[in-house]
């Protein structure tokens, strides 16, 4: 249900970049109240640290889900501490989209114990021990550098996968595939194991235009071309779900080396075509349609609601317009003695699908 003003008027897709995600978290004071890895908030009083919990499992449904449900309960908060609302452009939207996806915020939760388990069960455990040298001079967890990020331990992992194939070879071991969720685990464990110190936690995405000159300079586009010849394979993916594929891929080609910037350009760089928004049911969508009230407004044009574009509408869209024009949508919903729709699982998907199918 939406209001004059509360138009969509972005491309359906918009690259977003990490970095100036981060910029957008302060000068539109998200950092007032919310701290980040413990720097801004007011002391962690007024409002949670979101770099403190990753790997939170959400999709960019959900995230703007809890956006869309918690925003009238922060407007109210913001006028008493005298904060000016946030008025978000559809690409500083796709900025703090990129930004949480660096943060991990749609990686799952990982188990240490599982982590534990798979090193053991890919044969890691038989060279890399938490405290000591292995064979070759394989070397021990403890010395590792790369584990306070997902990208920096793929990079690793990429550039130490000749050396590692063929040690493999000599003594007759297959490769170790590791899924998503195997990798999440894994470093979980890695950052937990004997011996190893406390890992400040980075998280970033590299320059999505240098990274598609990457994709050109290092091969990877004599292989995957056109479109990519990706769109079914990165859609959805996440961080850990890069690091796992990079990893998996190592084994069938033989990698050209990169260093830690790159690998965060490539990773910028697929982000930024993929967005992996979910996809939806629009039979689902229409039930929500009707039942959140949408109709009301949006198929009475005495109303002043605007008929939706669908070319024009996904989760990080709506973000941006629920800051600009919210606010003005929730008194005229109050005036009208209307609830404020909530969504809870997927349901926004499913929304957003049935719009588009009204195209």
């Amino acid at each position: 249900m939406m209001f004059p003003g509360f138009l969509l008027l972005a491309a359906a897709i918009l690259p977003g970049d990490a970095r100036r995600g981060a910029e957008v978290f302060t000068t539109q004071r998200c950092v007032m109240c919310h701290a980040m890895d413990g720097k801004g908030g007011k002391g962690g009083k007024a409002a949670p640290d979101l770099g403190k919990e990753v790997s939170r499992g959400l999709t960019p449904s959900l995230l703007a889900s809890l956006l869309w449900n918690h925003a009238p309960r922060m407007w109210p908060a913001m006028e008493a501490a005298g904060i000016p609302k946030p008025s978000l452009t559809d690409q500083q939207a796709a900025d703090l989209f990129a930004y949480f996806y660096a943060y991990r915020f749609f990686d799952k939760p990982g188990d240490a114990g599982r982590g534990a388990q798979v090193f053991k069960d890919r044969l890691c455990a038989e060279c890399h021990s938490p405290r000591n040298p292995g064979p070759e001079g394989a070397p021990a967890i403890a010395d590792w550098t790369s584990l306070g990020d997902s990208t920096a331990l793929a990079t690793a992992m990429w550039n130490h996968a000749p050396r590692m194939k063929a040690a493999m070879a000599k003594r007759r071991v297959s490769w170790p595939v590791l899924s998503s969720q195997e990798f999440v685990d894994l470093l979980l464990y890695l950052r937990r194991a004997p011996g190893v110190k406390t890992t400040a936690q980075h998280y970033s995405l590299g320059v999505a235009a240098d990274g598609e000159s990457l994709f050109s300079s290092k091969g990877c586009k004599g292989c995957h071309a056109g479109k990519l010849q990706l769109d079914g394979r990165v859609r959805g993916r996440t961080p850990s779900d890069f690091a796992a594929a990079m990893w998996n891929h190592a084994s069938h080609m033989e990698p050209m080396p990169l260093t830690g910037p790159e690998m965060r350009n490539l990773n910028g760089y697929l982000w930024s075509v993929q967005y992996f928004e979910p996809a939806g049911n629009p039979r689902r969508g229409k039930s929500l349609w009707t039942g959140k009230g949408c109709a009301s407004c949006h198929e009475d044009a005495s109303s002043g609601a605007p008929k939706l574009d669908g070319s024009k509408i996904n989760n990080i869209t709506i973000v941006a317009a629920l800051w600009r024009h919210g606010p003005a949508m929730q008194a005229r919903m109050k005036e009208k003695g209307l609830p404020w729709p909530t969504f809870y699982n997927e349901q926004l998907s499913d929304l957003i699908a049935y719009v588009q199918s009204r195209r």
